[in-house]
């Protein structure tokens, strides 16, 4: 992206100042150019105050010409220019001109003696996602009203920040605008890439409950601006957007849209991959090599920790996300399917065993209170009844490079998944107690790990990154935890290993004694309010992106290159401010 050549605008103001609102009108055709005379006559008729008016070329003038009219002689842009005219740009009289590529725009000055050039300006069209005619409204009047120019809406980059920005084109004849309205949309629809149409799903219960308001207030302005019809799903309960994805018809949209948490995420991928599954024909009762999803997938930060966003953008932003889906940017990524008995449980990024599982099982016990405390009060109680998983962890390390892998064909990736036989005697072995188990096919960014909690891994590069961190004291383990918070490596300690694995078998033994220390200090009558979650005798609680899983047996676990498409970006580490967890 392009840095802005004028300053940003925010959107509830981008195209009203006072009484000036803008407005898109209909399609309108090119205004005709038989009487040139009768045209060239009215604009004389006009006031000379109103220096923006100008006439539409197809092709540029003769240096000499713009010499003898007082204006700098410009370098014409990359490509052949569409149409040229004269617009006022902030207070300044321009000639401005149009080819596929590039608006560029310079003052009109009297010519200097020396010569010297006008200083140009441009803008790439591939940046610019809107165009709208620009109008001055009465109070209460809706429609029509006096015509004030043409508003350009550009996306703009801010460091791993993307925003809008608007350029203002004013020009008060009709015919003159129409014609560049026309040129302008004609481009900006030329972008194939683009979505034009979306099924947006929302979780109003996601976090602070505050999904509904961010895509209200931040998200569904840009799309408007955009001209991208929109077809709303306000989720009511868990599962929701997954059933409904298993049987509508996605033919009509040009991707789907999450506006939620890393669960609401999952739910929504889980309900694409399934999808395709599906479609395809594939036995999800068997070992079977899955296709990838027919949509990519959009995601709206509004959860609590928001990992598969920020690893995909960078940053925990609405605008930021929705700016991603607008110009189409996308990104394939690796999805790891959890398999139990060989029948498939779900899709999913990445997954957590021990604390990580046992946290969010106590977590999702108590709902009743606020996220935040929620989140900090169960970590706090599992660590005070921290125990070890006594399990059996087998793992296939990667056979080659992650460069290597990122660059296998998607039919060698599927000749792999149906080599389990020949894979037989590569696998490992790891016995013991483990405090925790990660296995993760994305970086999982977020403001409390800028670096990742598996910052060893890479969206696409066809592989899983395996931390098992071992039996160790509280101190020590909750000096392990602090560490995801700093630029320091998390793993420095001799009870964490770390594996680059393309598969992971998990195998609990007898129960390790999780139990739910000071249950019997709790007030019974709370008790049966609250229906415990967290699993029964003979299943092992697992976060699979932050939704929370119970498995009764092994669990297989295996990476698939490049699954999914998200729309967003290659990113390294987490752009914002670190956030540390006040419970330790």
């Amino acid at each position: 992206m392009s840095a802005t050549p004028r300053r940003s605008a925010n959107i509830p103001h981008a195209w009203a100042e006072s009484l000036e609102e803008l407005h898109e009108t209909q399609p309108v055709s090119p205004a005709s150019t038989d009487n040139p005379g009768k045209k060239q006559q009215q604009q004389q008729q006009r006031s000379v105050s109103v220096p923006q008016l100008g006439t539409v070329q197809t092709s540029p003038p003769k240096a000499e010409d713009r010499a003898g009219a007082g204006r700098c002689v410009q370098t014409e842009p990359a490509g052949q220019p569409i149409v040229r005219g004269i617009f006022q740009i902030e207070r300044a009289s321009c000639d401005v001109v149009l080819t596929p590529a590039r608006l560029a725009w310079a003052p009109i000055q009297p010519e200097t003696p020396a010569g010297e050039h006008c200083q140009e300006e441009h803008v790439e069209m591939k940046d610019v996602f809107g165009v709208k005619l620009k109008r001055r409204r009465s109070v209460g009047q809706q429609t029509g009203g006096t015509l004030l120019g043409i508003t350009l809406f550009q996306c703009v980059r801010k460091g791993r920040k993307l925003k809008d920005h608007t350029i203002h084109l004013s020009n008060l004849s009709v015919d003159h605008c129409e014609i560049w309205f026309k040129h302008l949309k004609d481009i900006i629809n030329g972008f194939r890439n683009r979505p034009k149409s979306l099924k947006v799903f929302v979780n109003p219960s996601s976090h602070k409950k505050e999904a509904h308001k961010i895509y209200k207030e931040q998200v569904a302005p840009l799309f408007k601006l955009a001209d991208i019809k929109t077809d709303l799903t306000i989720t009511e309960s868990k599962g929701h957007a997954f059933s409904i994805l298993k049987e509508c018809s996605l033919d009509d949209y040009d991707g789907v849209v999450c506006v939620g948490g890393d669960g609401s995420a999952s739910e929504v991928a889980y309900g694409l991959l399934l999808r395709a599954q599906m479609d395809a024909g594939r036995d999800t009762d068997s070992i079977f090599t899955p296709v990838r999803a027919s949509l990519p997938l959009g995601i709206i930060p509004a959860g609590s920790t928001d990992v598969v966003a920020c690893s995909v953008h960078g940053i925990r932003h609405p605008v930021t996300a929705a700016m991603h889906i607008i110009m189409g940017n996308s990104q394939s990524v690796d999805v790891c399917t959890f398999s139990s008995q060989s029948r498939l449980l779900r899709f999913g990024f990445s997954a957590m065993f021990g604390f990580g599982g046992r946290t969010l099982a106590l977590a999702e016990k108590y709902r009743w209170m606020p996220s935040s405390q929620r989140r900090e009060f169960a970590v706090i109680k599992t660590l005070a009844n921290l125990k070890p998983e006594d399990c059996e962890l087998s793992f296939l390390p990667l056979k080659q490079p992650p460069q290597i892998a990122k660059e296998k064909s998607r039919d060698d990736c599927a000749k792999d998944d149906g080599s389990d036989a020949e894979e037989e005697d590569q696998w490992q072995l790891l016995q013991g107690l483990f405090l925790n188990i990660s296995v993760m096919a994305i970086p999982c960014l977020c403001s409390m790990a800028p670096r990742g909690l598996a910052p060893n891994t890479r969206l696409d590069n066809g592989s899983m990154a395996l931390i098992a961190v071992r039996n160790t004291s509280r101190a020590d383990f909750i000096k392990h935890l602090k560490r995801y918070g700093s630029l320091k490596n998390q793993f420095n300690f001799p009870f964490v290993e770390t594996y680059t694995v393309q598969a992971v078998k998990l195998r609990p033994q007898a129960r390790g004694g999780w139990g739910d220390d000071g249950a019997s200090e709790e007030n019974e009558e709370f008790e049966s309010k609250n229906t415990p979650m967290i699993s029964s005798e003979g299943t092992y609680p697992w976060n699979i992106d932050g939704d929370l899983m119970e498995v009764t047996s092994e669990l297989y676990i295996r990476v698939h290159p490049q699954l999914i498409r998200l729309f967003g970006e290659q990113t390294e580490e987490a752009d914002e401010s670190t956030v540390k967890c006040n419970c330790l």
